[in-house]
């Protein structure tokens, strides 16, 4: 029989021979290592002292690390299932009438001739000057107005004024273009709509362009002597810290100051308390030592004062 030479006896199903899935490329200085599979494999069938290729000390210190993982889970769904409930808003306690006639009272006394601040001759140039007012001082706005109110004499000026020019004169009370273009279209519609006359009444203000509550409030209460309460933001602050509403919205301020003040004092009141913001209580620090309505307000939200 003759003798079968030793490459005649290599098997013939053996893998190849170059690296691969089957056959990792060795590291020169490290050990070769065995594949994904059968490292799987391996750990699937562990020998004695092994569960899943790990040794018993190892399954012990995985198995407390769940535990740990699972105690920590728990006890955070348990504090949040204890958490107490979220706050509600405690119900606002309206101001005793009695204090806010001693508010009044004391407020006519400090004011006894309240008036705009607004420079005007007629309901057109102040409906002009507290559109110009918005962002802007009274000082600055007045100013402004009296070369204004001589270019554009009336309302059918305003209309057909030329937009750079009209900007050109309100640039320094700020916001001149978004200003010019609400002054044009507002008296556009005076001219159109109302005859060139300003509207009496606040549902026909409202709806020109440019005027809001407050303008008209404004208007109706210095040009014509209609009762209205101007929010301002001294009048927002102010009653705030005097305790007669908690309200942030303009509209919703107006609103909840209306049944506590009387009609005829509207106007006035809105004046008092914008001249008592601007001289005592100031934003930042107001001067409550020096304050004569300090015994009957609450100083709601005052923390620094003088």
């Amino acid at each position: 029989m003759p003798r079968r030479s030793p490459r005649s006896r290599r098997k013939t199903n053996r893998g190849p021979g170059v690296p691969g899935p089957s056959r990792p490329r060795a590291t020169p200085g490290r050990r070769r290592l065995k594949p994904r599979s059968a490292a799987r494999a391996a750990g699937a069938t562990g020998g004695a002292g092994t569960r899943g290729g790990l040794t018993h000390g190892a399954t012990r210190r995985r198995s407390a690390a769940r535990r740990t993982v699972t105690a920590v889970r728990v006890d955070r769904g348990a504090k949040s299932a204890r958490r107490a409930p979220a706050r509600t808003r405690s119900r606002f306690t309206p101001p005793e009438p009695e204090r806010v006639a001693a508010l009044i009272g004391i407020l006519e006394d400090l004011y006894r001739d309240p008036r705009s601040a607004l420079a005007f001759r007629n309901p057109l140039e102040l409906l002009i000057a507290t559109i110009l007012s918005a962002q802007c001082t009274d000082e600055r706005v007045n100013q402004v107005t009296p070369a204004l109110f001589e270019r554009y004499p009336d309302a059918a000026a305003f209309a057909a004024a030329e937009p750079a020019e009209l900007e050109a004169m309100i640039h320094s009370t700020g916001f001149f273009r978004n200003k010019a273009r609400a002054i044009r279209a507002c008296c556009a519609d005076i001219v159109a709509q109302h005859g060139g006359q300003v509207p009496r009444t606040l549902e026909e203000l409202v709806l020109l362009p440019g005027v809001g509550r407050k303008t008209a409030n404004v208007v109706l209460g210095n040009a014509y002597g209609i009762p209205g309460l101007v929010v301002d933001t001294h009048v927002s602050r102010l009653a705030g810290r005097l305790g007669l509403t908690r309200e942030r919205d303009a509209v919703r301020i107006e609103f909840a100051l209306m049944p506590l003040i009387p009609e005829t004092k509207w106007t006035a009141f809105s004046h008092w308390l914008i001249l008592h913001g601007r001289r005592i209580c100031v934003a930042r620090k107001p001067r409550c030592s020096v304050c004569p309505l300090r015994p009957h307000c609450p100083q709601v939200g005052v923390s620094v004062s003088e």
